[in-house]
């Protein structure tokens, strides 16, 4: 490599390279603006869409995420343009933003490209940020005890809920659709995840964060969470090698289970020092920052080791939900949830092809046909866990199960991987996303019909009194 280095400093070569740098320069100068006016845009139309969204379904008695997830629908690929991403297969011409920037701010059609992708990335960024602070937020809500307390039901309803859902998924699309087998474990495992954001967010909304269902969903989908990556690395190798390395898989989980509970256990001694450090502070939101600073290295952790980030985010929560600031960090955290959590739902919705679901177009009949099969498997490979939970205390079983519904945006990360690997046929594919889409849409009202009923029934509390007699113990 060293012998090339003499040629860059010849006569030939010295013109060319300021000249190529300028260019360069110039180009950023010209695209940076224009990003972030593409940007401010699309700020603009996620909060109209997540706000008007969610007021509507907040008046007829559905969950405001629905909404944001809907709203995210029709100002995405599916209807109206306007918040689109690369990875969805569309290009600059397909973007609404783009459209309006080429005619006011005088955008080139040279340069619209490389807006339309720096655009995009910035929004998913801050999409990624959303759901790393809407885990963190529900951290602090969730009670470490309580969810300790019901681990054992956790793991049993996140054991069952992928093992079943995987099996029936499986077997199913070998047996009926005489599937190969690659593609059929690959929609397998598309069916076992569970998405915790969705899910977390109806239960806050409901306020049943705190109950014992709440926490029993809410450990169980991290527990998903965890084996869903597991099992995305094994089909992922499956489908490249044909084989599958059990090292790499006994390192993933090794990995997993040390983070967790090696972040709690290490979070928990080292608490008093952090508080005693803000106490020492003097300039403002420094409990705020430092949790901040808390929650992202451990995100950051999460995601270098080959988990999610929101694991990471979820642990810090935990941990600080253990100190006396835990209502005053909660107070601080809503208002820049409020900013980011939207963009997020809105990503999701905004990104659901639901020109997949046209039975007019010959080429959508045969997904749709597998994708309607996935959709029944999906929700009683689900709804099943609810069923299995054990012990003596009365719970709302089917509320349980309902909340392992969504798929969500976990979902479309295994159709995305498999598309991209070359497992998944088109028509499989297709299937896989009306799943992710049927399941996620689904699963708001059904918890709400859920603790409804059961606030009905007479025998237990209603959500508001359980939600604050947790938050006054």
């Amino acid at each position: 490599m060293p012998d090339f280095f003499p040629l860059l400093q010849t006569p030939l070569l010295q013109g060319p390279i300021p000249l190529l740098a300028a260019e360069t320069e110039a180009s950023s100068g010209e695209v940076a603006p224009l990003v972030l006016a593409g940007v401010l845009l699309s700020l603009v139309v996620i909060y109209l869409a997540s706000k008007v969204g969610g007021e509507i379904c907040a008046r007829i008695n559905l969950p405001p995420v629905l909404g944001e997830l809907v709203g995210g629908v029709v100002v995405g690929v599916s209807a109206l343009h306007l918040i689109v991403f690369p990875e969805s297969g569309a290009t600059a011409a397909d973007s609404m933003i783009i459209s309006l920037l080429q005619s006011t701010a005088g955008l080139s059609p040279d340069i619209a490209g490389e807006v339309f992708q720096a655009q995009s990335e910035v929004v998913s960024v801050l999409a990624e940020m959303g759901v790393i602070l809407l885990l963190f937020e529900i951290g602090l809500e969730s009670d470490l005890k309580e969810l300790i307390k019901v681990g054992p039901q956790a793991a049993v309803v996140a054991i069952v809920g992928v093992v079943t859902p995987f099996a029936l998924g499986t077997l199913g699309l070998l047996a009926i659709f005489q599937m190969a087998l690659v593609p059929a474990i690959f929609a397998g495992a598309a069916l076992t995840a569970t998405s915790i954001g969705i899910t977390a967010k109806v239960l806050s909304e409901l306020r049943q964060l705190s109950t014992r269902e709440g926490q029993i969903i809410i450990g169980a989908a991290i527990l998903d969470d965890i084996l869903g990556i597991v099992v995305l690395a094994v089909v992922a190798s499956l489908a490249k090698t044909g084989e599958v390395k059990l090292a790499n898989v006994a390192i993933l989980i090794f990995s997993a289970a040390a983070f967790l509970i090696g972040t709690i256990v290490i979070g928990r001694l080292l608490a008093p020092y952090f508080l005693g450090v803000v106490k020492e502070m003097k300039t403002r939101g420094e409990l705020l920052i430092a949790a901040l600073i808390v929650a992202l290295i451990l995100s950051y952790v999460g995601a270098i080791i080959h988990l999610e980030a929101i694991l990471g985010a979820f642990a810090a929560g935990l941990i600080l939900g253990e100190t006396e600031k835990r209502h005053d960090l909660e107070e601080q955290v809503v208002p820049i949830a409020d900013v980011l959590v939207p963009i997020f739902f809105i990503s999701v919705g905004a990104k659901t092809e639901l020109g997949v679901l046209n039975p007019m177009d010959p080429s959508n009949r045969e997904g749709l046909i597998i994708a309607a099969f996935l959709v029944l498997v999906a929700i009683v490979g689900k709804v099943v866990t609810g069923f299995t939970v054990f012990g003596p205390e009365k719970v709302n079983k089917l509320a349980i199960g309902f909340g392992m519904i969504p798929r969500g945006e976990v979902g479309l990360v295994f159709a995305g991987v498999g598309a991209a690997s070359g497992a998944l046929s088109d028509s499989l594919n297709a299937a896989i996303i009306v799943m992710v889409i049927a399941t996620t849409f689904i699963a708001p009202p059904l918890l709400r019909i859920a603790f409804n009923q059961d606030d009905g029934d007479g025998d237990g509390k209603s959500a508001e009194t359980v939600a604050l007699a947790a938050d006054e113990s």
